[in-house]
């Protein structure tokens, strides 16, 4: 377990969840299809049909500032988008 780093709630994932019922989730960028679905079905208790994937590689960013020119690079991470079967759906908000 802890193939599942957090979810994904954005303005365009929450139009594609309405839509499609399909679901965003951050991963651990050596999580297979079938380890997320396991861990998708267990800790959400809901059934999974499909699960695509996406490497998204670092990018270099650089800013300039009173200190002078700041280099930085952003994280590579792995996104996972699960489809669920017609009925089931997942509520992020219950807890807060």
């Amino acid at each position: 377990m802890g193939m599942i780093i957090k979810p994904l709630v954005t303005e365009k994932m929450t139009k594609i969840t309405d839509k499609f019922n399909r679901f965003g989730f951050i991963v651990r960028p050596d999580a297979n299809k079938l380890e997320i679905k396991r861990e998708i079905e267990a800790l959400y208790n809901v059934s999974v049909v499909d699960v695509n994937t996406m490497r998204y590689a670092g990018k270099n960013k650089s800013r300039y500032t009173k200190a002078g020119l700041i280099k930085g690079r952003t994280n590579a991470y792995k996104k996972a988008i699960v489809t669920l079967k017609e009925g089931d759906t997942i509520d992020f908000y219950s807890n807060i």
